[in-house]
């Protein structure tokens, strides 16, 4: 379905029933808003898997942000994280979700630390898969030569150096497919609706990708927090996940780097990830029953 929020129409999903029988009684399980990577992508990559493995513990909802996807485009000049973040406040009152569990994966990691450190008393936790809180670009260079080889590194460079369709075409040719450590079913990404013209605005270090910080301001969320990465990870090194780690300052954080495991680790450590996740989501106090 879509909703209008914030002067667009924000396409959103549902797994799972918020409201499940316990005896004489109803409970209410928790929500968690699952933010997709990119930009440019859409929520279908978390789709079949997410809901097979955890729309018993928790409502799953699945959203694909304005620009992006199924939703509106808006304004390009509304394509800013603070703009996502706010999407995403207004999308919850909307819905009349309060406190949920918030999961970003890559570019959904930029958006969902954008959320919590803007508004760190509206969730009740935080998993960051596969992200960052500041993008060093050399660092992720020197990871696709090390992982890859220097063709990767050269078209990694070339890309998100400068970022125009043509560099963006031949990066997907070469690096795209060593983010995943194992092969994706090729029905994967003919589901995924791209959209490049929201990369290449937000994409390299002289846009917002290339300024965002929020290493100081992760000090402001409280709730428990869950940060995984990959150690084969080219676009999203292991050491962006320790730098988010070491930020938070005032939450009950973990961090698991995942053997073997690349950008994608539902595919790569399935079981692992996701028995990680399940761990993480009966921490979280349940809500009162009705």
């Amino acid at each position: 379905m879509r909703l209008r929020i914030n002067g667009v129409r924000l396409f959103v999903d549902f797994d799972g029933p918020e409201w499940v029988a316990e005896g004489p009684s109803l409970r209410q399980k928790p929500t968690l808003i699952v933010l997709h990577g990119g930009p440019g992508a859409d929520h279908s990559i978390f789709k079949p898997h997410y809901a097979a493995a955890l729309s018993d513990l928790c409502h799953i909802l699945y959203l694909d942000h304005r620009g992006n996807g199924r939703s509106d485009d808006g304004d390009p000049a509304l394509w800013t994280l603070d703009q996502w973040a706010d999407d995403l406040a207004t999308l919850c009152d909307a819905l009349e979700i309060t406190a949920p569990i918030i999961h970003g994966g890559s570019f959904g990691g930029f958006v969902a630390q954008a959320f919590a450190t803007k508004y760190p008393d509206r969730l009740a936790g935080l998993i960051l898969s596969n992200t960052a809180a500041q993008v060093d670009f050399s660092t992720i260079y020197n990871a696709f030569g090390q992982l890859v080889g220097p063709e990767a590194q050269a078209a990694a460079q070339n890309y998100w150096g400068n970022p125009t369709s043509e560099s963006r075409a031949t990066y997907g040719r070469i690096c795209v497919p060593h983010y995943t450590q194992t092969a994706i079913e090729p029905d994967f990404w003919s589901r995924v609706m791209m959209k490049d013209p929201v990369a290449l605005h937000f994409n390299g270090p002289t846009n917002e990708m290339g300024r965002f910080d929020f290493r100081t301001a992760l000090a402001k969320v409280t709730c428990p927090s869950l940060i995984i990465s990959g150690d084969k990870d080219p676009i999203m090194p292991r050491a962006f996940s320790e730098a988010i780690t070491a930020a938070l300052t005032h939450s009950d954080v973990a961090h698991h780097c995942l053997q073997n495991c690349g950008h994608l680790p539902a595919f790569d450590t399935p079981d692992t990830y996701f028995n990680l996740l399940r761990n993480f989501l009966q921490r979280i106090p349940s809500k009162d029953t009705k």
